[in-house]
């Protein structure tokens, strides 16, 4: 009877053990999966070298090569204020080609007077609010575009993970990301995105540094900040290497000319 008991017991043992061997693999793959180049292929590989961003106003992009360009553009912009949130969709058009291979943008921002209370039901709605641009005709990735400062960085990485969960694993998620938090503070590296789009224009306090050692060639310390950059027709930068993906703001209006300027460096 000891010894058939004992033989149970063991039995028992080494099936836990077996268990929460597989569960400890299991989460290592997932994990492995989520920031592998694997996986940032497979979600954003379709998307062309050259992505432009189309802010809010008039859009006119119906003579770009889509095998080579395509458009990130401003789907809505949403406001935290209080313990609400405001949604401004789009308003100006967007002109595209049939085949234009798009990703719809998300601004986020704070109201500076009536603080937001970055409560759990607000994250909420707002997660809502971004995971919904998926069902946009031709979406198939989102980005969002937000300043978070340090105060603000719990809610927008639960905000992360709450959009990542609601979405179609197919679906990519990108980010823009200040340079400081790709150079200096990485506190990216653990996200569910596939992307981390280093802001390279418009770069306050020591943009300057950054800038010239983007310039010279150095990389940056998070991982998920090398595979794009994002710079703008009125900054130039050196350094950039060609195999990353290129997101380009234009303060001006897009001509053709603009792009091929882009697309043809110093011709």
């Amino acid at each position: 009877m000891k010894q058939s008991l004992s033989r149970k017991l063991i039995l028992i043992v080494a099936g836990a053990t077996i268990l929460l061997a597989a569960v400890a693999l299991g989460v290592t793959r997932n994990r492995s999966l989520l920031h592998s180049g694997a996986t940032y292929s497979a979600r954003l590989e379709r998307m062309p070298h050259v992505m432009l961003w189309a802010w809010e106003r008039p859009v006119d992009l119906r003579f770009i090569n889509t095998e080579e360009t395509g458009v990130a553009f401003l789907a809505q912009t949403i406001r935290l204020r209080a313990d609400e949130i405001g949604i401004r969709p789009r308003v100006q058009p967007l002109n595209l080609p049939e085949s234009a291979r798009v990703m719809a943008v998300v601004r986020l921002e704070t109201d500076a007077v009536n603080k937001p209370t970055l409560s759990a039901e607000q994250r909420e709605r707002v997660a809502i609010a971004i995971a919904d641009m998926a069902r946009l005709p031709k979406v198939s990735n989102i980005q969002i575009d937000f300043d978070a400062t340090q105060s603000e960085r719990a809610f927008y990485r639960e905000l992360i993970f709450d959009v990542r969960r609601r979405l179609p694993d197919t679906a990519g998620l990108s980010v823009t990301a200040l340079a400081s938090w790709c150079t200096y503070d990485d506190w990216l590296s653990d996200l569910p995105i596939d992307e981390a789009v280093p802001m390279l224009f418009r770069m306050a306090g020591d943009g300057k540094e950054i800038a010239r050692r983007v310039n010279t060639g150095d990389d940056f310390i998070a991982p998920l900040c090398r595979h794009s950059y994002g710079i703008s027709t009125d900054e130039p930068r050196l350094g950039l290497l060609p195999a990353r993906r290129l997101y380009v703001f234009n303060p001006d209006p897009w001509t053709e000319g603009s792009v091929r300027a882009i697309l043809e460096p110093g011709k």
